[in-house]
C-alpha cells in the first residue's frame, strides 16, 4: 500500500483536528467552499486540503460562527 496515500477524515475528526463545532464546519462547506465530500449520507475530508484552504483565508473572519465544540 502507498505509504503516501491519505486517509478520509470524518466530521467528527475535523471538528477535532481544528477545535471547532459541527455547525461550523457546515456552515464552511455550505458558504466559504471549505474542502468536502459527500460519501452517502456522510461528509469526508482530506486533512491537507483542509489544511491549504485554511491558509489561504478560507477561514478567516468567521468567528462569528464558531460555537467552541457545542452543536
Amino acid at each position: 500500500m502507498d505509504k503516501n496515500l491519505e486517509k478520509w477524515s470524518t466530521l467528527k475528526e475535523v471538528q477535532e483536528y481544528l477545535g471547532v463545532g459541527r455547525e461550523s464546519i457546515l456552515q464552511w462547506i455550505n458558504k466559504r467552499n471549505m474542502p468536502a465530500y459527500k460519501v452517502g449520507r456522510l461528509w469526508k475530508f482530506k486533512l491537507s486540503e483542509v489544511d491549504e484552504w485554511i491558509r489561504s483565508g478560507g477561514a478567516s473572519e468567521e468567528s462569528s460562527v464558531e460555537n467552541n465544540g457545542q452543536a
